[in-house]
């Protein structure tokens, strides 16, 4: 049993290895540019975050400023100029900041054809296009991919590698333990790496949900007030900077540029991908030919279905929190008892 284990982790790691020789200029081209976008993206929320610390600040004064500030203190400033200085070496052809750990994937990827025009790729794809935009979804995904490619083969390899070191020192229980537990950790971190593609995808659909209603609350008193609607459209994504907003901009710049605006329009619709910013895109395309006075009536009944919506959830969210809270209520609950009943039981057994 020892030598098969044993055959199996040096097969992966001398397959890794190989994989990892033939790593090609293009590969570490890939690899270079989605962690220029990973670290753009990085600068762009330590960024948002920063504007909304100072929005915050600026309600305070005297001693209260200072004791907030000292709450709200943070390293971001160094964060975000050691990320430029890591994408500017990046883009000047230093790679030192690359994980040589994820690059036999991308190798898999480009000779396996299979891999690269998978049903997984495609989802992932469909993932990172909502997250990173048109621009830059083919080349996130590639890394994404090779991570779940890359990391399996030498974590697996790994802890096969060290589960028979501890069988050959006759240490049976914690070796077989380190060979089962350790493969699927590493199988669980794979999956992990998925998961969490998902689960920043949702949380984004979530973040534009709620900012919808503020959004068309202040398209329809724009339009309403005799703006025309690329200038509301325009001022209402440029007066914050979060998720839906920077969407809009994105749109916002392609009329600028002489997009039409059904294309504009429907590539919002897409990046979105949630069911309010597709009914806002789409009045907007139809009602584009008739005037503000009919699309600002829209706007207003979107606008209070909108926040009758936001209510609705609010209450089913508190209802979910409510829920989750009943067992470590009842888990305190049982300490407490337990806390009074112990004397007790104590006292009695004393008499």
């Amino acid at each position: 049993m020892l030598i098969a284990v044993l055959s199996v982790a040096t097969i992966l790691t001398i397959v890794w290895l190989v994989l990892l020789g033939s790593v090609s200029r293009d590969d570490w081209l890939l690899a270079a540019y989605a962690k220029i976008i990973d670290n753009r993206y990085a600068v762009n929320k330590l960024q948002v975050k920063n504007i909304e610390n100072a929005e915050k600040l600026a309600a305070y004064s005297g001693i209260a400023l200072h004791i907030i500030k000292i709450f709200m203190r943070s390293d971001s400033e160094k964060r975000i100029e050691k990320l430029k200085y890591e994408t500017d070496c990046l883009k000047k052809g230093d790679l030192s900041s690359l994980s040589i750990f994820i690059m036999p994937g991308y190798v898999l990827q480009r000779r396996i054809e299979a891999i690269s025009k998978g049903s997984v790729h495609k989802t992932i794809m469909s993932k990172c296009f909502e997250l990173y935009g048109k621009k830059h979804a083919a080349n996130k995904a590639k890394q994404f991919l090779a991570k779940m490619l890359s990391y399996p083969m030498i974590g697996v390899a790994c802890s096969l590698t060290f589960g028979v070191m501890l069988l050959g020192t006759e240490n049976y229980t914690v070796g077989m333990g380190i060979i089962g537990i350790g493969t699927i950790l590493v199988l669980v971190m794979v999956y992990a790496i998925y998961d969490e593609l998902s689960d920043l995808v949702k949380k984004r659909r979530s973040a534009i949900s709620r900012q919808f209603p503020n959004v068309v609350s202040k398209l329809a008193l724009l339009v309403t007030s005799g703006m025309i609607m690329d200038r509301a459209w325009k001022e209402t994504a440029n007066s914050q900077q979060t998720e839906l907003y920077q969407e809009m901009q994105k749109t916002s710049q392609e009329l600028d540029n002489l997009v039409s605006p059904e294309a504009a329009y429907s590539g919002f619709i897409k990046r979105c991908n949630t069911k309010e910013s597709a009914k806002l895109a789409s009045a907007i395309m139809q009602n584009l030919s008739k005037g503000n006075a009919e699309i600002g009536k829209l706007l207003k009944d979107m606008a209070r279905e909108a926040w009758q919506e936001r209510r609705h959830t609010a209450k089913r969210d508190a209802e979910k929190a409510n829920s989750k809270l009943m067992i470590p209520t009842m888990l305190l609950f049982l300490a407490i008892l337990v806390m009074l009943m112990v004397p007790v039981a104590m006292n009695f057994s004393g008499i």
